[in-house]
């Protein structure tokens, strides 16, 4: 037995021992072909006896197929994606109503499809497993650790990585709250920043779901570090160019926002906000108290949904995590890959031709009534297909993204029913942005136009209309998607003028309820009939007093404004060719679809060579 032992040892000769039995036992192998049978026998005994010494050779040492790195990893893998109801950060989490991170990603990317990157980042405590002496004895010339095992671990607070939204591959950024409140104590800036470079190199689109300050730091940092740094903004290069080159980004607010999350999820494309849990701001209520002495707040208050989702910091607002994960996914549906990409189109059962009569009647004919925008956008494209971006801000104006024979294109719509479709600020800021966003993603704008102008009076001084109408209108003409309009009724002044006049050759047609010129007749009247109308009061007073003077001129303006209306029929603008065109608008469908379809089949595919060769360089920001 003794023998034996010594036999199995594993000393420097044995160890090259076992080396010769290797070599013999591949050299055997290869002359098989010509050896005997008796040969071919011994050859195999001898190739089990190597591998038989092999085998108890590894036993002094690491496993051949690196089994005990692999088991770390999966170790730490189940205790990152293992809750911890104990742990003070996962239970506020779940009794503020919300989602853990791991949940999120689960529910708003496609089952199974999730490929997670980064997944063992993290601090971890090791525990060391001594080997005991019999092991020692056996290999006194080994140089291997001592084998540990992890004992604690506390992932980077973003799980970031791969995954499918609808098949369609994507990367995605998101925050885990119940870790140190969001912020970047323990977790590693190189993450984040590697995933905003992937997306950009993949061209790929990017979701980003925010839930604290998405890797800004806190104070305990200097305590950390020892030092105090110099606010860097690293990866911030990056997503402006994804931006510019039409690589979507959306971003949902899950939480508080703040200071650094708060600015990835408003510099997205697009960006929603769960109303019952999300809110938004620079700094949070206590910093707020110090510097400001606004005390009490809370974080609805100082920054929730009613606030940013009606000031156009947020676009949309959504009732809950759920609805976030359905309204970004929507959005994703209609956009493509990249700016070098053509977005993706649908089949369609929404007949091409179909016409509706409905149509003809919406529009009143006492031009004082309002009427529904809405209902005319969602009537004229795919059925079920509109979606609108921003309804709660900048409510002059209608903006979202929809299908005309299953193909996405931007819709714009001036809204009659708030300040008479006159254009404040607000609206002409939101306009702008949707131009830019149509452009930089390649789809092609329909606008629905009934616009008296610019908003007037103080309020709108005050909010600089002008300032923010002047960035609309160059909006208009650096962007080059192609334009439809569809003129419902008014166009007017400037802001009717951009509009209808960015694009040559001009593409619009006119209902018959077409009502434009420089200026409306309700006070455009008085101002270019002012003399008239003063003279004809100042007879009215010399022939009967006061009363018989407003008379006359009350007289003079309604002879003035039937006169002004029979000119304005628009059949006249189009005797004189300034309307190219005055349709049916129950046939407004079928007319857009064939529009829309000849730009998807013939000019998108030279808008994409164009943007390739550096002719055209989109801007979003």
């Amino acid at each position: 037995m003794a023998d034996d032992k010594r036999d199995t040892r594993s000393t420097p000769a044995t160890k090259a021992q076992d080396r010769v039995g290797q070599i013999s036992s591949h050299l055997s192998a290869s002359s098989s072909s010509t050896a005997t049978r008796g040969d071919s026998v011994e050859s195999a005994q001898k190739a089990n006896s190597s591998r038989r010494r092999r085998r108890k050779s590894a036993e002094n040492g690491p496993p051949a197929d690196y089994s005990d790195i692999l088991s770390q990893i999966s170790t730490l893998r189940t205790m990152a994606a293992t809750p911890e109801p104990t742990r003070p950060g996962y239970a506020r989490q779940k009794q503020a109503g919300k989602l853990w991170v791991r949940e999120r990603v689960e529910q708003m990317f496609d089952r199974g499809s999730v490929r997670e990157i980064g997944s063992v980042s993290g601090t971890v405590e090791w525990r060391t497993k001594k080997r005991d002496a019999s092991e020692d004895a056996k290999d006194t010339s080994s140089t291997r650790p001592d084998a540990e095992d992890p004992e604690s671990f506390v992932p980077s607070n973003n799980v970031q990585g791969l995954a499918l939204v609808g098949g369609r591959k994507v990367c995605f950024t998101a925050d885990d709250y119940s870790l140190r409140a969001g912020h970047a104590d323990g977790a590693l800036w190189e993450k984040t920043i590697y995933m905003e470079k992937l997306c950009f190199h993949l061209r790929i689109p990017i979701v980003k779901l925010v839930d604290g300050s998405s890797g800004g730091g806190s104070v305990t940092s200097i305590r950390t570090n020892g030092y105090s740094y110099v606010p860097p903004l690293n990866s911030f290069d990056v997503v402006v160019a994804q931006l510019n080159a039409g690589i979507p980004n959306l971003g949902a607010v899950l939480g508080p926002a703040i200071g650094l999350g708060a600015a990835r999820v408003v510099s997205c494309h697009f960006s929603v906000m769960a109303g019952d849990i999300g809110s938004l701001f620079n700094a949070g209520p206590k910093v707020v108290a110090g510097a400001t002495f606004e005390e009490g707040l809370s974080l609805q208050d100082l920054g929730g949904p009613d606030m940013h989702v009606r000031n156009g910091t947020i676009d949309n607002y959504a009732a809950n995590e759920k609805d976030a994960f359905r309204q970004l996914r929507t959005v994703l549906s209609y956009l493509p890959n990249n700016g070098a990409s053509l977005p993706p189109c649908l089949t369609s059962d929404d007949p091409r031709s179909r016409t509706d009569e409905l149509l003809r009647s919406i529009i009143p004919r006492k031009k004082e009534r309002m009427y529904d925008p809405r209902k005319i956008i969602s009537t004229i494209v795919d059925k079920s297909s509109f979606f609108e971006i921003g309804a709660l801000w900048g409510t002059t104006a209608i903006v979202g993204l929809a299908r005309l024979g299953g193909q996405p294109v931007g819709i714009i719509a001036n809204n009659c029913e708030v300040n008479a479709g006159a254009l404040d600020a607000a609206g002409s800021q939101k306009m702008a942005k949707h131009l830019k966003f149509c452009d930089v993603f390649n789809l092609p704008v329909v606008q629905f136009v009934d616009i008296p102008g610019y908003a007037i009076g103080t309020v709108a001084e005050r909010t600089a209309t002008m300032r923010h109408g002047v960035s609309l209108v160059t909006a208009y003409y650096s962007t080059t998607m192609p334009i439809f309009n569809v003129i419902l009724r008014k166009v007017y002044g400037v802001a009717g003028g951009a509009m209808m006049d960015c694009r040559d050759p001009r593409m619009r047609v006119a209902w018959p309820s077409g009502d434009w010129g420089s200026l409306p007749l309700d006070g455009g009247i008085e101002v270019g009939h002012s003399a008239e109308l003063k003279r004809a009061y100042q007879k009215g007073v010399q022939e009967g007093g006061e009363e018989e003077g407003n008379r006359q001129k009350q007289a003079l303006y309604n002879d003035l404004e039937r006169e002004y209306r029979r000119f304005m029929n628009p059949v006249r603008t189009a005797n004189a060719f300034g309307i190219e065109e005055i349709i049916d608008p129950a046939n407004t469908r079928p007319l857009l679809c064939q529009w829309v379809s000849h730009v998807y089949e013939e000019l998108l595919p030279i808008r994409l060579r164009e943007r390739d060769t550096g002719k055209i360089c989109p801007r979003f920001s």
